[in-house]
């Protein structure tokens, strides 16, 4: 299939639509780095992972331009037996986003929902406490922000975190994904500063069908390569 561009008003946006399915998050973040290679050894540029899956993305992009790498926290809200499709997300105790459309079409009642923020905010707390370590989060005001995930879906998790970033003081938000839905790049699109997607094919269906390896991220694998970039990047 012949790449096509997708033109989207509002930032600064490179989006191209293939049918090209990525090895691993490992390839992916590779690729992702060499878009993003004119912001190699800036030091105002902090890239921000969202745990789990985009980490080992962000982690190859950090390496490439020698920055400096840290997570994220935000919590997709999961539809009832259909966790990978998001009725909205959740940011620190505050932020929420509702996807009103798919709560609508499914019928989901506010009890149900209510349930669901409260075990998501359980699991945002426990990352939190597990990969901070008792470290604070990182500082967000007046720097560029590079946040990656593996893919877009409905956008949800992406959403509130530029929400949560914007409310935190970033001068600039730069969204970068290798993957991601149509419908979907056109919305976060005019909501970052800047956005990359590396492919945005039609039609979609979801983030794991565009990866040979879509296996997932543990924690420990997330500490790992925290520990690793901070190591290699002194």
């Amino acid at each position: 299939m012949v790449p096509r561009s997708l033109e989207i008003a509002g930032g600064i946006n490179r989006v191209v639509a293939t049918f090209y399915r990525f090895a691993n998050r490992t390839e992916a973040g590779k690729r992702l780095a060499d878009a993003l290679s004119g912001y190699t050894g800036r030091s105002d540029i902090l890239i921000l992972a969202l745990p789990r899956g985009g980490v080992p993305v962000a982690y190859e992009v950090a390496k490439a331009l020698s920055a400096t790498m840290d997570l994220w926290l935000v919590r997709k809200l999961g539809v009832p037996g259909h966790e990978e499709l998001a009725l909205g997300a959740l940011a620190g105790k505050s932020i929420r986003i509702f996807n009103q459309d798919i709560i609508d079409l499914l019928n989901i009642d506010e009890t149900v929902i209510d349930g669901i923020v409260a075990r998501e905010q359980a699991e945002l707390e426990r990352r939190n406490t597990l990969y901070r370590q008792g470290k604070s989060p990182p500082g967000i005001e007046g720097k560029t922000i590079i946040i990656i995930d593996d893919g877009l879906a409905t956008g949800a998790t992406m959403r509130v975190a530029i929400a949560s970033l914007r409310q935190a003081g970033a001068a600039r938000i730069i969204v970068a994904v290798p993957v991601g839905a149509a419908s979907t790049c056109g919305k976060i699109g005019k909501e970052a500063d800047e956005f990359i997607c590396l492919h945005a094919p039609e039609p979609f269906y979801g983030v794991g069908q565009w990866y040979s390896d879509f296996s997932q991220t543990s924690d420990e694998d997330v500490l790992a390569l925290l520990n690793d970039v901070t190591t290699s990047l002194g």
